[in-house]
């Protein structure tokens, strides 16, 4: 079955960084676009950042300039590496896998101090 398992999440001071793994079994990795999306309790999640399989991207317009999506087809494997956090960033983010229907993995706290 599909599994998303994220990692590296943490508390940071403000301008820190963080870079969070997601590892993603149960289906042919390379050909599907992958996805990192955040919630903050009471809120809805929204995407942060998107990769194709041929690389291309795309960012929420607040954290373009600072996040960077990527993935390692080898390792069945997408990053997320987040810097100059603030404490807007504060929040639970997921990996996601968007195939017959949405898979999510269990999300890793971000927290950002100010």
């Amino acid at each position: 079955q599909v599994q998303l398992v994220e990692s590296g999440g943490g508390l940071v001071q403000a301008g820190g960084s963080l870079r969070l793994s997601c590892a993603a079994s149960g289906f042919i990795f390379s050909p599907k676009s992958m996805a990192w999306y955040r919630q903050v309790p009471g809120e809805q999640r929204e995407l942060v950042a998107g990769i194709n399989p041929d690389h291309t991207t795309m960012y929420e317009d607040s954290v373009k300039g600072r996040f960077r999506i990527s993935r390692a087809n080898a390792k069945n494997t997408v990053y997320l590496q987040m810097n100059s956090l603030k404490p807007e960033d504060t929040a639970v983010y997921y990996c996601n896998f968007a195939g017959p229907i949405n898979y999510w993995g269990q999300g890793t706290q971000v927290t950002v101090s100010s």
